[in-house]
């Protein structure tokens, strides 16, 4: 955490930002280990130069900040408060003036920007989210061992909706089973709501769980992840019930073939342009070019999807203890859907597939 801290104030020095305001839980967990969603009320961590940082929180939850470990001032503002006067107020304290402000542009709504400009009229605000996209990139080994446990937590997931699959149960009642087994293992929090598709229900990317049920010659598609001490893990397996059609096993092939080669070339100084390419290509060639719809991956961390982004125009190069996912798909509308996701890990020397549950064709009886 002191590392991170340094880090960030590095940067602040080297802009001549005297503060900077960060609001989203997942940044406000990466520098204080504290994770809350405080729906409409305020949360943020203050981070300064020199000076020490503060967090504020709902008062309901001060103690809370607290036994997770950060040891700072800690603010607690109740329902009937102005949490940002209190905000305000702290920094201050701290700072004679204040000329240049970071905040997070895409999370700040625009009531809290008026506010603050209110307040410091004369300020320039300042986009902090390159850099925390930066310096949350790079994963240290103690977040690599809790992605790898979260990873091994979605494989186990992932057994279970396998094994949980018989003609005529509901989607829905199979991620009701995967849940009840996660809640079993001590699991909290889905990295997202869990999806279980049947047929061609499969062919929708982002399709919605319900009540309709599994037949023969239908492909299952798996979409889940498990949040481990605050990382999160995300996983696609697609299985079949019944016979396979030889155009279904075509397809299936193709994107297996696609997200290996993906997998393989995935190294240090490879660019997100060319791993996204070497897999499009592939299915392209295939004659299913138009029904991959979707960027290869994304990044994955403390949020479900981070920077950066795995796509066939990003040139940024893939870094030792970057964590990313490799999704490709096809989704052919009202016939069938197939996507096949790891998580990734770069190491110095090639990669590491953090996710582990098998990916040839499982064909359930």
């Amino acid at each position: 955490m002191k590392k991170r801290l340094e880090a960030f104030q590095n940067w602040l020095v080297e802009e001549k930002i005297d503060v900077a305001i960060l609001t989203s839980s997942e940044n406000v967990f990466y520098y204080s280990n504290f994770f809350s969603d405080p729906h409409e009320r305020v949360l943020a961590i203050v981070l300064f130069q020199n000076e020490a940082p503060f967090l504020v929180c709902p008062q309901m939850e001060v103690e809370t900040a607290r036994a997770a470990g950060f040891d700072q001032t800690i603010i607690g503002y109740k329902d009937t408060e102005n949490a940002w006067d209190k905000v305000t107020a702290e920094i201050d304290k701290r700072v004679s003036q204040v000329n240049r402000v970071a905040v997070e542009k895409t999370h700040m709504n625009m009531e809290r920007y008026e506010i603050l400009q209110k307040a410091y009229p004369n300020s320039q605000f300042i986009s902090a989210e390159e850099k925390l996209n930066q310096l949350r990139t790079i994963k240290d080994q103690v977040e690599i061992e809790k992605l790898r446990k979260a990873c091994e937590l979605a494989d186990y997931a992932i057994e279970v909706g396998v094994n949980a699959i018989k003609e005529g149960i509901s989607e829905l009642e199979i991620v009701a089973a995967i849940e009840y087994e996660m809640k079993k293992k001590g699991v909290q929090k889905m990295s997202f709501e869990t999806t279980v598709l049947a047929g061609a229900k499969a062919a929708s990317p982002h399709g919605v769980p319900g009540m309709a049920t599994v037949k023969k010659g239908d492909f299952v598609l798996f979409d889940l992840g498990i949040v481990y001490e605050g990382y999160c893990s995300d996983i696609t397996r697609t299985v079949a019930f019944g016979d396979v059609s030889e155009e279904n096993r075509k397809v299936y092939d193709t994107v297996l073939q696609a997200q290996l080669a993906a997998v393989e070339a995935s190294r240090p100084g490879i660019t997100c342009a060319e791993l996204d390419q070497t897999a499009r290509k592939m299915i392209s060639n295939a004659g299913y070019g138009e029904y991959f719809t979707h960027r290869l991956g994304h990044g994955l961390g403390i949020s479900v999807h981070e920077y950066p982004s795995i796509t066939e125009t990003n040139e940024l190069k893939l870094q030792p203890g970057m964590v990313y996912t490799i999704e490709p798909g096809i989704y052919i509308p009202e016939k069938v859907g197939v996507r096949i996701e790891d998580d990734i890990v770069i190491t110095k020397d090639g990669a590491e597939v953090l996710t582990k549950y098998p990916k040839e064709l499982q064909v359930i009886s």
